[in-house]
């Protein structure tokens, strides 16, 4: 990759490679853009998961603060009414579905283990809750759930390029390997 050195006047700091410090700089933080929100969502997710999980009044079928009781409160004003009916075929079920499906999404966009995976998971349970739970609020922008349908884009398409198990498996699968491990370097017969 070629880079080309500024002639900028207004800048004097030069690194080895004729960059600016303001050039490294920003270089960096494009590079870790995304890394705040994959932390936000990451937790976020993961207490989400663990707050349905441990909580017994929510995994029941019905009584106040269950997710029967949930579900039946927005049936009616849905966007996808059918959605509702098909969770309250077994809202527990549901409920344990969305809790350990929040969890995998958290936990791999926190490590950025199969970060695209798990943000099309996070936007699918995103975009499910909004059409059912959330899809009643006025304005559209009090609902959060479309806030964070709209969160995961940026991951889906990026992913976790930096500090992600991701990177670390990218940067192993670049090595060239030969059949007995890494191939060697230096003096020595070359590999077949």
């Amino acid at each position: 990759m070629a880079h080309s050195m500024s002639t900028n006047s207004h800048t004097s700091h030069t690194g080895r490679s004729g960059r600016t410090r303001r050039d490294d700089w920003r270089e960096s933080a494009t590079r870790y853009a995304l890394l705040p929100l994959r932390i936000f969502l990451g937790i976020t997710f993961i207490y989400a998961g663990l707050d349905k999980l441990t909580d017994s009044t929510f995994m029941q079928a019905s009584g106040a603060g269950s997710i029967g009781a949930q579900m039946e409160g927005v049936r009616d004003i849905s966007a996808i009414p059918a959605l509702v009916d098909l969770s309250l075929k077994s809202p527990v079920g549901f409920g344990y579905a969305i809790a350990l499906g929040e969890l995998a999404v958290g936990i791999g966009t926190l490590l950025g283990l199969f970060a695209r995976v798990a943000a099309v998971g996070g936007a699918l349970i995103s975009l499910s809750l909004w059409l059912t739970v959330s899809w009643h609020e006025e304005p559209y922008y009090y609902g959060n759930d479309l806030a964070y349908l709209m969160a995961w884009l940026p991951l889906i398409l990026a992913g976790a390029s930096v500090l992600s198990l991701d990177a670390l498996r990218a940067a192993r699968r670049g090595t060239p390997r030969g059949p007995d491990g890494p191939a060697r370097t230096g003096p020595g017969p070359a590999a077949p």
